[in-house]
């Protein structure tokens, strides 16, 4: 009865959602407290009833239950429990129940930690959560229900697909999906201001630290697909403009923007159409992802739960989402006000700068992402868009953004000088050029290579120069210590997130300018090498796993004649499946990777072997490591925090709504 107890539980969790999405909103605009009231408590009934069909689910994966089609399409008795428990969101039906466990947890989040918010501004932000979860419940139960049962059971399951029988696959989806439905969070709150037409700073204040918490996650679950694909994949790459890697991509480039335009309408009130635009971009863009993914439209190694009969209903809800917000948009964003001024030359300048490189690097993204769809869906043809594509356009939009982030702190608000910019850091800008040239003059790195590590000098000496001289303007007798520990945690999360910016930037220009990569023939006995360094095919044997058996090699890698390391790949296949997969094997440095895997072999005692030395590839992942850190302290800053139980009044928020709207009228 478990899994009938999880259908019933998701059909309770629709009614309430349904509850939750209509009747708040009704109660807002009727000022019915009875009826604005039944939000949180709606909402908390949803979380139950599907975090009640989700432990349901996991609980027939683990108890190998092979009477539900589900878990006989991505289970096996042989299959280690730890795998049970990733085939859980493993296919297409699971990972819209964890999209739906994620989306009543980040609902149960507002509702908690926004005691001190109007309750009618709370009820009607989580009354778009509920209307966004009436989608998925929907979606799940009347055409990809996870608990549909198998007549007659199944006496074994077909088994997880082996490309995601690894513990990065654990971890990977629900941080990606923490990212992709936090940005949900910041669409209720813009839709619930455009409804209720306080577009404030208020506003602003209250979705910056869920929005940055989103776009943390959503960080740190891209940093887990390129590094599974790096070391489980077997051909060495960590990125490949992939489309599904880009359909996690664009939201992220969008979510960078939101939370640098929301900075801006805090501080000053400004951007607020803006950044209620950019919400609604960044949360359609999570929604295009998951259409991407789950509509059969496209072949990834990465969309590993397809079916094209679904891709029309979530087309319909993309379109109702996306077209009902911006309609919405489109309705109120004429009467909000514009906010403060600013002059050409300001930091707010410099942050709509930004903000538009990035919205147009994520249009190419997405038009390198869709093209070949629309070509195929035409009959056209099929072509595909690959790296020399994104390296071409893409490249050349992030180069002006990593040199203005350095400078962006030191450009004052509302208004500054060049001149005052110039004089300040002329000095520091020659101190780069000239630590460039000889770093030239020693490695001699090709121009693009010189151009990535001098960019990733000029953020690193820059951002330092800032830090140094906000702590100098202390009061004098200020001890360094309490300098250091009196600045704002949004201070340091900004300072951070940089830092590991001009890390990950040194990792991807030194990797894909200095990588050495050999594909060579190979027996046993033999050596090839790849730099500096050399492998010796010592031997091969057979070794059985729970659910494969894999040929797995043995080589000796030595740099300049000297031992460092054995190194094991595998060529493994997958019992129930008999799907071949490769196993690398990777010596990790600081400064290097070394990493070999075995092709297919030519014959019994020669195989393809690829060995390569991938230079500071690890600075990759250190920095998305970094700049995840710098969003977790941003988003921890002191402000943001609950001050006081008391709510705030909802005459307060009109006084400050018509202040702001007045103060434009006269500055027009």
């Amino acid at each position: 009865m478990i899994p009938e107890i999880g259908n019933f539980s998701l059909m309770l969790a629709l009614c309430l959602a349904l509850a939750q999405s209509i009747i708040p909103i009704i109660g807002s605009y009727r000022q019915n407290a009875n009826w604005i009231a039944l939000a949180k408590p709606a909402a908390a009934g949803q979380a139950v009833f599907v975090s009640i069909a989700f432990v349901c689910l996991l609980f027939s994966f683990i108890s190998n239950d092979f009477s539900v089609t589900y878990v006989a399409s991505n289970s096996n008795s042989t299959l280690p429990v730890y795998y049970r428990v990733a085939g859980t969101w493993g296919g297409h039906e699971g990972s819209l129940l964890l999209w739906s466990e994620m989306l009543v947890l980040w609902t149960i989040a507002v509702s908690r930690f926004s005691r001190q918010l109007p309750e009618s501004t709370v009820s009607r932000v989580i009354a778009v959560m509920g209307l966004i979860s009436v989608g998925f419940l929907s979606f799940m139960l009347f055409t990809s229900n996870p608990f549909d049962r198998l007549f007659p059971a199944a006496l074994d399951g077909r088994d997880l697909n082996p490309l995601l029988q690894d513990f990065g696959m654990i971890i990977h989806p629900p941080m990606l999906y923490m990212g992709y439905v936090g940005f949900s969070v910041a669409f209720a709150f813009a839709i619930a201001a455009l409804m209720g037409g306080q577009l404030d700073s208020a506003w602003a204040r209250w979705s910056r630290p869920w929005t940055i918490v989103a776009w943390m996650f959503l960080t740190l679950g891209i940093f887990m697909g390129s590094f599974w694909a790096y070391y489980e994949l077997g051909w060495g790459g960590w990125w490949f403009w992939d489309a599904v890697e880009n359909a996690s991509f664009m939201p992220w480039l969008v979510g960078t923007a939101l939370i640098h335009s929301l900075a801006v309408t805090e501080k000053r009130g400004s951007f607020k159409n803006w950044t209620v635009l950019l919400a609604i971009i960044a949360f359609s863009l999570s929604l295009l992802g998951t259409f991407l993914v789950r509509s059969g439209v496209l072949t990834s190694v990465h969309a590993f739960a397809t079916d094209p009969r679904r891709g029309s209903f979530i087309l319909v809800f993309l379109a109702l989402v996306i077209g009902g917000s911006l309609t919405l948009y489109a309705w109120r964003a004429p009467k909000v006000g514009l906010g403060g001024r600013f002059s050409l030359f300001s930091r707010e300048t410099m942050l709509l700068v930004n903000n538009v490189l990035l919205l147009v690097a994520a249009g190419t993204v997405l038009l390198g992402t869709l093209y070949p769809l629309f070509l195929d869906a035409l009959g056209m043809g099929k072509i595909s868009v690959g790296p020399p594509y994104f390296d071409a356009v893409f490249v050349p939009l992030m180069l002006p953004i990593l040199f203005l982030m350095a400078l962006g702190p030191f450009v004052r608000w509302k208004d500054s000088s060049l001149q005052d910019l110039w004089n300040k850091l002329r000095w520091y800008g020659l101190g780069v050029l000239l630590i460039a040239s000889l770093l030239w003059l020693l490695m001699r790195f090709s121009p693009m290579v010189m151009l990535g590590v001098t960019l990733a000098i000029w953020i690193f000496l820059i951002t330092f120069v800032h830090l140094v001289e906000r702590l100098r303007h202390a009061p004098a007798n200020t001890p360094w210590e309490k300098r250091i520990l009196s600045q704002p945690n949004s201070y340091w999360g900004m300072i951070i997130a940089h830092l590991g910016i001009a890390v990950f930037v040194i990792g991807v220009t030194l990797v894909k300018g200095l990588e050495i990569s050999n594909d060579v023939k190979m027996r046993v006995g033999e050596v090839t090498s790849a730099g500096n360094y050399d492998f010796k095919f010592i031997d091969l044997k057979e070794v059985n796993g729970p659910n494969f058996v894999a040929t797995q090699a043995r080589f000796l890698a030595s740099y300049k004649g000297k031992p460092i390391a054995i190194m094991r790949p595998e060529k493994r296949v997958y019992t129930v499946q008999q799907m071949p997969m490769t196993e690398a094997a990777i010596n990790r440095g600081f400064t290097r990777d070394l990493y070999v895997s075995l092709g297919e072999p030519i014959d019994n005692d020669t195989w393809m072997v690829r060995v390569q030395h991938k230079p500071f590839v690890a600075w990759i992942w250190g920095g998305c490591l970094i700049i995840a850190l710098g969003g977790l302290l941003a988003a921890s800053d002191k402000r943001y925090r609950l001050r006081s139980k008391k709510r705030v009044p909802e005459a307060l928020l009109v006084s400050e709504s018509a202040s702001e709207a007045k103060l434009s009228q006269v500055q027009l």
